[in-house]
């Protein structure tokens, strides 16, 4: 009897709480914000950029072994050419002592040579010449024979390897290819995201990423590892309303941004003309900005370490392509920009 008197409160708190969940806000595709799908693509992109780097890898070092292996066969080929050449110079001087020998009455028997001639040591020792020669020749021709037959047995050994180097390189292109086209594809997905939250002002949340464990031994890094340096510090352009106040890091969507330093995350922004920013705090006074991007990886407060990524690179708020703007400040805001360029190199990273 207790516990029909209790259900239909339990029930009634049950609905409630359904409705609590139901009301939650949630992102385009149905998921809390800083979960589900962001999150699904952020970590998707950076899988796919380690894995399209590793496929890269492993394609190069084929290529280079394939080279290699071109370069044993073309050795092998010169040297059978020079022996074939050296067999024919001994088959012409056997040549030309037949002959002598036949014009000289070759057809008679040597004991009858010996008996006609003038002088029956010279002529021994043009027999023993001759026989040299041919010794020399049977020789010849016996090693010629053993490489030409060693040389056929390396090159038959040579195309197998070259036709599996061949099949093999044209898997990793494929492979190398199929990761790109997915990665291309997620870049943008998650670019599309990144717009969305630019557009409402509210930035999704942090993404962790599963970074491979590096250690450094350098207090400092570059913002990104690998890169085309665009737009300098104090250049012009259209798109500011004085001088560029940062070095711009041309990478494509997706790319792992480290943080410079070990320091503070004292900002996370998602509007305004630099998009998806992070500010963090050095020792010394000194502040660094990331901008332009397509997700965070951390969140403000939190302390980072050199080289840990802090987020993906991306396109947006006002810019013209995929890039990073990198500045470093004296403050945590605009307007106190310094040359970031020598700022690192300052600190033992040159760009």
């Amino acid at each position: 009897m207790r516990f029909t008197r209790r259900h239909p409160l339990l029930a009634a708190l049950l609905l409630c709480a359904l409705a609590v969940l139901a009301a939650r806000p949630t992102d385009g595709d149905g998921h809390a914000p800083g979960h589900g799908s962001a999150s699904g693509v952020s970590a998707e992109v950076a899988r796919l950029y380690e894995e399209a780097a590793e496929a890269t890898e492993r394609y190069e070092a084929a290529r280079h072994e394939a080279g290699k292996q071109r370069a044993r066969a073309q050795r092998l080929e010169a040297r059978l050419d020079r022996e074939r050449q050296a067999m024919a110079g001994l088959r012409k001087d056997l040549g030309r002592i037949a002959s002598s020998q036949y014009r000289d009455g070759g057809g008679l028997p040597l004991t009858a040579h010996m008996i006609l001639a003038d002088d029956p040591e010279e002529m021994m020792r043009g027999q023993r010449a001759v026989w040299q020669a041919e010794v020399a020749l049977d020789q010849a021709i016996g090693r010629s024979e053993r490489a030409e037959a060693r040389l056929a047995r390396d090159e038959a050994r040579a195309a197998a390897a070259w036709k599996r180097l061949e099949r093999r390189n044209a898997e990793l292109a494929a492979l190398k290819q199929g990761i790109e086209r997915k990665l291309e594809t997620a870049r943008w997905k998650l670019q599309g995201q990144a717009d969305a939250s630019v557009a409402a002002g509210a930035c999704r949340g942090a993404v962790r990423l599963d970074q491979p464990r590096t250690r450094y031994s350098v207090d400092w890094v570059a913002p990104v590892e690998t890169y085309v340096l665009s737009a300098s510090y104090g250049s012009g352009g259209a798109r500011w309303a004085n001088r560029h106040t940062g070095q711009d890091f041309a990478v494509p969507i997706g790319t792992p941004v480290r943080a410079v330093g070990a320091g503070e995350v004292v900002k996370v922004s998602c509007g305004g003309a630099f998009g998806i920013e992070i500010v963090l705090r050095h020792a010394g006074g000194y502040y660094t900005q990331y901008a332009h991007l397509a997700a965070v990886a951390v969140d403000q407060g939190e302390r980072v370490e050199t080289g840990q990524w802090i987020g993906q690179s991306g396109t947006s708020g006002n810019s013209t392509g995929p890039h990073l703007h990198f500045e470093v400040r004296v403050t945590p805001e605009m307007g106190s920009a310094v040359n970031p360029v020598s700022w690192l190199a300052g600190r033992g990273v040159s760009l």
